[in-house]
């Protein structure tokens, strides 16, 4: 289901695609009623009939509820309008994984420890298992 610039999905107005992927697209919204940018996950139309796949978008849901770490995009919702299932989702700006890798995985590696040594990036403690960051 490709949803076109100023489509709504509740309170949310698609401005632009951004993605696509297995399980479906990923667009730019505005909340209308937060006024603020998010990322809309939508499943694809061919899955919103298969229980197994949106059993799978639901526990992606709940994992994601359940993290707060630096390089995880924050979850705001999970939403049904017409049919459609979706995530809402924290809007982040940059490259994709794919375009940094196209520079090699060390570019990106590169990056990480540019960040981490600026203090931009926590790091998990290795002695406790990750439980703690610095």
């Amino acid at each position: 289901m490709a949803l076109s610039p100023g489509i709504r999905l509740g309170v949310y107005e698609v401005t632009a695609q951004i993605g696509a992927g297995g399980m479906g697209e990923v667009y730019r919204a505005r909340d209308t009623k937060l006024d603020r940018e998010v990322a809309l996950k939508v499943v694809a139309e061919s899955f919103t009939h298969d229980p197994e796949r949106l059993a799978r978008f639901h526990r992606e849901a709940q994992l994601l509820a359940a993290m707060n770490y630096p390089h995880i995009a924050t979850i705001h919702g999970l939403e049904e309008d017409n049919g459609a299932h979706f995530l809402v989702m924290e809007l982040v700006e940059g490259d994709t994984l794919a375009q940094r890798l196209e520079n090699g995985p060390n570019a990106v590696r590169g990056d990480t420890r540019r960040r981490a040594s600026a203090g931009i990036v926590r790091v998990p403690h290795v002695r406790d298992g990750g439980r703690s960051a610095v």
